[in-house]
């Protein structure tokens, strides 16, 4: 991983590496930008941010039907489970507050990136 996109575990308060890891193969690819905007948005929402996917490796992005140029292969995109209407806004509030313009709604999950090779949106699945 370059250096400049190292992450201090040490310095996130509500996440840990593993969290972000690829079930298929445990490999971590996350962007630090990524990591610290989640970590301020959590701090803000006040609910727990539960991480349904983070990196995937091709393989397990076939698996769960992801997209070919998912930003989770490239490390760059989450899930975060939700569960309750509550919960959802302030997930969704604290995510535009600290700056996210890529945010996928569904009734189970917010997907949110920071890719900027995709067009700024909000969309539903």
């Amino acid at each position: 991983m370059p250096k400049s996109n190292f992450i201090n575990w040490k310095d996130i308060k509500h996440f840990s590496k593993s969290e972000f890891e690829c079930p298929c193969c445990s490999k971590v690819v996350v962007s630090r930008k990524l990591v610290f905007m989640l970590d301020v948005a959590r701090s803000l929402a006040g609910v727990p941010f539960n991480i349904s996917s983070g990196y995937r490796c091709k393989k397990h992005n076939k698996q769960v039907g992801g997209v070919k140029n998912s930003a989770h292969l490239t490390g760059l995109a989450v899930d975060i489970e939700v569960s309750d209407n509550v919960s959802r806004l302030k997930i969704l509030r604290a995510l535009v507050i600290v700056g996210f313009n890529r945010i996928g709604i569904s009734k189970g999950f917010i997907h949110v990136d920071v890719d900027k090779t995709k067009p700024n949106n909000i969309w539903l699945y």
